[in-house]
């Protein structure tokens, strides 16, 4: 199960190697995090070299498990081979039955059980932000997915002030549900993709 590099027509989504280290160091914990958050938070150098690591070394042992290829990939731009962000597949474990389209009509109104999703991760540096990069990234691991791995869904969350992420959502073709409940933040939002061919554009892989 590990996901070969996937081509659109402006990038390449690829596995992390260390070489990558100091570029998604200076985007994941200089870049995105200053401009959101200022520097709480952020990651030593030697943190996020302990996180490509990991990452790297879960490509393989994910696929020895026949699990799932959870983990982030880079995005590069083709013309330049550079990085400018990252994206991939998670986890996403919540009790997705507050949505109100996945509730079942016969659990009591106070009592959602937890369950997990196949979610989508993605960070772009703002350098190349709104020129519709993460749309063709996340839109090539949705191909992806869909067809290579045969996913009855796919889903994405975020909080209400992220314009930019539900804005992906949208550009993708996510049917976007607001969560009644305002914890926790992350899950405010909700991108639910369900896999019909209406929703596979043509990429190259």
């Amino acid at each position: 199960m590990r996901v070969p590099p996937l081509e659109t027509e402006r990038l390449i989504i690829r596995p992390f190697t260390l070489n990558d280290l100091d570029d998604i160091h200076q985007i994941l914990d200089v870049d995105l995090l200053a401009a959101e958050f200022g520097t709480e938070g952020a990651n030593t150098r030697d943190e996020r070299k302990s996180w490509l690591q990991w990452t790297i070394l879960s490509y393989e042992e994910l696929a020895k498990l026949n699990q799932p290829p959870y983990g982030d990939r880079a995005v590069v731009l083709k013309q330049t081979q550079q990085v400018i962000g990252a994206c991939g597949f998670v986890p996403c474990f919540r009790a997705f039955e507050q949505l109100p389209s996945l509730r079942s009509g016969s659990q009591d109104a106070d009592v959602y059980f937890k369950s997990p999703e196949f979610g989508l991760f993605y960070a772009l540096s703002p350098t190349y932000q709104r020129q519709g990069y993460t749309t063709e990234a996340i839109q090539a691991l949705i191909n992806y997915a869909f067809t290579q791995l045969h996913l009855k869904r796919i889903v994405a969350t975020t909080t209400y002030e992220n314009v930019a992420s539900i804005g992906v959502m949208r550009n993708v073709g996510m049917r976007i549900e607001k969560n009644p409940f305002p914890d926790p933040p992350w899950f405010q939002v909700v991108g639910i993709l369900e896999n019909r061919p209406a929703n596979l554009r043509q990429t190259r892989s």
